[in-house]
């Protein structure tokens, strides 16, 4: 990082975008500390002024086989090293086109970001690195709560350009743009640097392993299906910690405590109670500031609580259940609902955690004079008040806003049902469902493990087909699963090499005996280290690791087939 940088500041006059490159001007002046780690600079108005971007501009000084870390928008987007011949997508195929597309652009920051599909041009948002000669060039913000910090590289034109997104944010004293932090060293002692330098609350927990209905059953669980597959877990004892319901107990996204009673005949409580019993934590799965645009009773009731856009009506925030609004926790009834849901959850209900999802709907659009990261950080801050010290499990969310708020988090894409990526993967977004980039991400993302958080790279599969059996517990099949045991275990290799929450969606009860220990082998914490990963061809990933004897082993595999092998080095 260095401090000849180029100041330019992007902000709105007469519903007009102009730009100025001046750091002392008629409209503002710039202050700014360095001290060779650390960068702050803070715009002085001399008048109100309506911001829209600030960007920090300087030579990149990139060689030719430095390789450039990108941390995607939110936890499902596709986050890896690149080198200077690789591409960062962005839309892709028909996902280009918005009349054919229309919801593509939604679950990212395709809305406000440009991509270039050029080789060598990358952006990575709150954090980044350079690698090279065995150590990295860390470079972070300290905050996103004046707004999104967004690191630009274009190594062919030799630049780099740090942007702010203050956009929405109008100014009449001092604001911080930029409070950025540098390291160079070892990749973890770079990471371990930084963490300090951010000072906040180490992970609570070191492992959480068991079950989600999600991935066998989708939206169609019963209480009579989760008690079924509650007693299958319980054949694993102690190697188990938490049960964990997901999407579908409600009548409608947004109705929370409202359940379906035919399903549900006695209430969520037995079914808790009963979890309890067995020794586990109970886990529940909310978005909590979606609502079904047409259905739910509180989009119906109370529209006037939803986000609005630029045209004043309720915007779209999801494109899940068939379009959800978003509930604007800015004004006071609206917060006091999702209040109101926790209350429910933990104090009636009795769960102890709570998966919470699609949380980057909450920041899609400027308003109330802040910018998109403030509202993010706002968010997070209030789902922790709402918690309490029950544990939070983040999903869908830009994560540094979550760091040392949430307990756990995803930090991938969903796996699929099939190894193979589905076709319209490939005509979609980064944050489509895919087990290849799942895997992906949980491999370049580990860093984060024991840092921010504990890391949940999604669940993995061990059974042999879906729904474990035609019984009178069948329901509407939702695809089959379309993964050889070559796949399973590298999926599930992955996951346990590089996180600490292990899932399967699996009717345990139903494993042979060959299913049951490799559960039970990923259930267990590991000593296994990873001391470094990246990829050696255009489709092939290398894992180096040591394991509690200090023997080096690295892990070589295909991301499209899962064709893998582990040799000693």
């Amino acid at each position: 990082m260095k401090k000849d940088y180029r100041f330019i500041l992007e902000y709105i006059e007469d519903g007009a975008v102009k730009t100025c490159d001046k750091k002392d001007c008629d409209l503002y002046s710039i202050k700014e500390t360095f001290d060779g780690s650390e960068l702050h600079v803070t715009i002085e108005p001399k008048k109100p002024i309506e911001l829209k971007n600030a960007y920090l501009t300087c030579a990149g000084d990139y060689r030719d086989d430095d390789r450039i870390y990108v941390n995607g928008y939110q936890s499902w987007t596709t986050s890896r090293e690149y080198q200077k011949t690789d591409i960062q997508p962005g839309l892709m195929g028909l996902g280009q086109y918005r009349p054919v597309w229309d919801f593509t652009h939604i679950f990212g920051d395709y809305d406000f970001q440009h991509y270039s599909k050029k080789p060598g041009v990358f952006h990575s948002y709150s954090y980044t690195y350079i690698k090279r000669d065995g150590k990295i060039i860390l470079m972070g913000t300290l905050t996103e709560r004046t707004g999104f910090t967004v690191f630009h590289f274009d190594m062919p034109a030799d630049s780099l350009c740090i942007q702010k997104d203050v956009e929405g944010v109008t100014i009449t004293g001092s604001y911080a743009l930029f409070d950025l932090y540098c390291v160079e060293d070892e990749y973890d002692a770079a990471f371990d640097a930084y963490f300090d330098k951010l000072n906040i609350r180490k992970p609570r927990f070191d492992r959480m392993t068991g079950y989600t209905s999600w991935y066998n059953y989708y939206g169609n669980i019963t209480e009579k299906i989760l008690l079924r597959d509650l007693d299958g877990l319980k054949t694993l004892g102690d190697k188990a910690s938490i049960f964990q319901i997901d999407d579908g107990y409600q009548v409608q996204v947004g109705d929370w405590l409202t359940l379906k009673q035919d399903k549900y005949p006695n209430g969520m409580k037995p079914i808790v109670d009963k979890i309890h019993s067995y020794g586990y934590k109970a886990g529940l799965w909310l978005a909590p500031f979606n609502a079904q645009k047409s259905k739910s009773m509180v989009a119906r009731d109370h529209i006037d609580w939803m986000v609005k856009g630029p045209n004043g009506k309720p915007e779209i925030g999801c494109i899940a259940w068939g379009g959800a609004y978003t509930l604007d926790i800015d004004i006071p009834e609206a917060k006091e609902y999702v209040r109101k849901v926790f209350r429910g959850v933990f104090d009636e209900w009795g769960f102890d955690m709570v998966k919470l999802d699609f949380l980057y709907s909450i920041c899609h659009t400027p308003r109330h004079n802040k910018s998109r990261g403030q509202l993010m950080t706002e968010a997070m801050e209030f789902l922790r008040e709402c918690a309490g010290e029950k544990i939070i499990l983040g999903c869908g969310v830009p994560l540094f806003p979550s760091f040392g708020l949430v307990d756990f988090c995803r930090i991938s894409s969903d796996v699929g049902k099939s190894y193979k990526d589905p076709f319209f993967q490939k005509h979609s977004n980064q944050e489509i469902f895919s087990t290849r980039c799942a895997m992906n991400n949980s491999i370049f993302r580990r860093h984060l493990d024991g840092r921010a958080f504990r890391n949940d790279p999604d669940v993995f599969y061990l059974r042999d087909c879906d729904l474990s059996g035609k019984d009178d517990l069948w329901i509407k099949k939702t695809g089959k699963l379309k993964f050889t045991k070559e796949q399973k275990y590298l999926l599930a290799e992955v996951n346990s090499m590089c996180g600490n929450v292990l899932f399967v969606s699996d009717n345990v009860g139903g494993y042979d005996d060959e299913q049951r220990a490799m559960v039970e082998k990923c259930f267990t914490p590991t000593d296994r280290k990873v001391l470094d990963a990246e990829f050696v061809a255009p489709t092939k990933i290398d894992i180096t690791y040591v394991d509690g004897k200090g023997e080096k082993f690295v892990l070589n595999f295909d991301t499209v087939t899962g064709e893998n092998s582990t040799k000693k080095l």
